[in-house]
């Protein structure tokens, strides 16, 4: 029995109590169609970068790149972040389903956006746009170091 059910005396009153379960339903329902509109509202961006080496690096600096879109009001979506830690990049096949898994969820994005700091991109990034592009996805490009994201 939940405690919408007990009035102010500590008598159970099932009136009352069934009137605030329905108040409390419509608001949770309300609540939910809130969340799902904000979400539908803020676009998912594929985070591409050139980092490669040091992955405690590259994690806090793609972590600092997502810090940077959702202060955009989007939701970042890290390849970096989300596979680092679950394939080994070194195994051929495993490298190759990163790939394809990365590739499924630019196909869900509506932008990518490429934070770089050398002038030459990996040869991975280049896939990740040309795919982007072929879905006609707009792809834009920020200098890393203009940012200052992580002074």
């Amino acid at each position: 029995m939940s405690n919408l059910f007990i009035n102010q005396s500590g008598c159970y009153d099932p009136t009352a109590g069934m009137a605030l379960s329905k108040i409390q339903r419509e608001q949770n329902a309300k609540d939910k169609a809130l969340q799902r509109e904000m979400l539908r509202a803020r676009p998912l961006v594929y985070l591409c970068t050139d980092f490669l080496g040091n992955m405690v690096v590259s994690d806090w600096k793609s972590a600092k790149f997502c810090k940077y879109i959702v202060r955009k009001g989007k939701i970042p979506i890290s390849r970096q972040l989300l596979y680092s830690q679950v394939f080994d990049t070194k195994v051929p096949s495993q490298r190759e389903m990163e790939q394809q898994y990365a590739l499924a969820l630019l196909g869900l994005c509506s932008e990518v956006w490429v934070f770089r700091e050398n002038t030459t991109l990996p040869a991975k990034v280049h896939a990740e746009i040309r795919y982007a592009r072929k879905l006609g996805k707009p792809v834009k490009f920020f200098d890393s170091k203009e940012l200052k994201l992580w002074l």
